[in-house]
């Protein structure tokens, strides 16, 4: 959310090389819409497993989209496996529909990304190469995840998570970046949750308002994140970086609200996408299309000493 800003087991099982490192993989598709890559260290323990839940829009398993690339979920993935933590990371199922040409915005609904997560989970349940199994969703993702780990994962793990619904987030979002525009969204959004529909908003809303996304919109909009996180009996960590400019502190600090039980870690200086941010907006944008730049260390940590518990 960066602007307004069958089960069919065929795997290839194979060597990725990243930077001066590598790592096993498996590559597996879950569902005919589903595709990702399973890292696995290589152990004849059972080890813990961690689903990595990408963001908002077309985003890939490595948490990049065309005009942004910069590995965020890649590089945990990589952190956590050496950490001796598996973790399988997946497409966004929007992808796969681009690239068959035969998308239709109207039907794609919000709930098909939580059947997607769900579908994940169910697949690896069984599996007695990992002793317990984490859900982490980023942004977007945390939402996905909360509905997702109610049906059986052993733990789970918000990082960038909003707190709100997703239309008082962009309300108070425009309230920050376009204040003119923030009375017309709001009853917009209102005539969206009443009526499935709206005609009533400003031109400067139309990306958002789109009448093909409506429907994805109302979908969405149906999900209160406090509300699924106080859903959840296990254990839950919530992380947030004090250098988001698409995600502020208060949303996370909402969630612990809604889970008072869980554990909270704020990192200092870490943007949306994980990146250390030490100098001004300019650094913060530019980090978005960085491929190169690691993610925190303080977030690999905070991930795998959760996982460990």
């Amino acid at each position: 959310m960066k602007k307004i800003f069958l089960i069919l087991l065929i795997s290839c099982f194979g060597i990725v090389a990243a930077q001066e490192n590598t790592f096993v993989s498996e590559e597996l598709s879950i569902t005919p819409l589903v595709d990702g890559t399973l890292l696995l260290p290589d152990t004849s323990e059972a080890i813990p497993l961690v689903i990595i839940i990408a963001g908002s829009g077309p985003t890939d398993r490595n948490g990049n989209q065309q005009m942004a690339k910069n590995n965020a979920l890649k590089f945990l993935a990589e952190g956590l496996y050496k950490e001796d933590i598996a973790s399988f990371r997946y497409d966004k199922r929007i992808l796969k529909i681009m690239k068959s040409g035969n998308i239709d915005e109207t039907k794609i609904k919000f709930d098909a990304f939580m059947e997607d997560a769900i579908a994940v989970l169910n697949f690896f349940k069984n599996d007695k190469r990992f002793s317990k199994i984490h859900i982490a969703g980023h942004s977007q993702g945390s939402l996905i995840g909360m509905v997702a780990a109610q049906k059986g994962a052993d733990g789970f793990i918000s990082i960038a998570g909003a707190g709100q619904e997703i239309d008082d987030v962009i309300v108070d979002q425009l309230g920050k970046q376009a204040p003119a525009l923030q009375e017309s969204a709001r009853k917009a959004f209102d005539d969206l949750r009443v009526n499935g529909v709206t005609t009533n908003y400003s031109p400067g809303l139309a990306s958002i308002f789109r009448p093909a996304i409506q429907p994805f919109l109302a979908n969405w909009m149906q999900y209160d994140p406090k509300v699924e996180i106080s859903k959840l009996t296990i254990p839950v960590l919530i992380i947030q970086g004090d250098k988001d400019v698409q995600v502020q502190v208060s949303e996370a600090e909402l969630l612990k609200q809604a889970a008072p039980e869980a554990s909270y870690e704020l990192i200092t200086n870490m943007n949306h996408i994980l990146k250390e941010i030490k100098g001004d907006n300019l650094e913060n944008q530019k980090s978005y299309n960085e491929y190169n730049r690691p993610v925190m260390p303080e977030v690999i940590t905070a991930v795998a000493t959760f996982v460990k518990k």
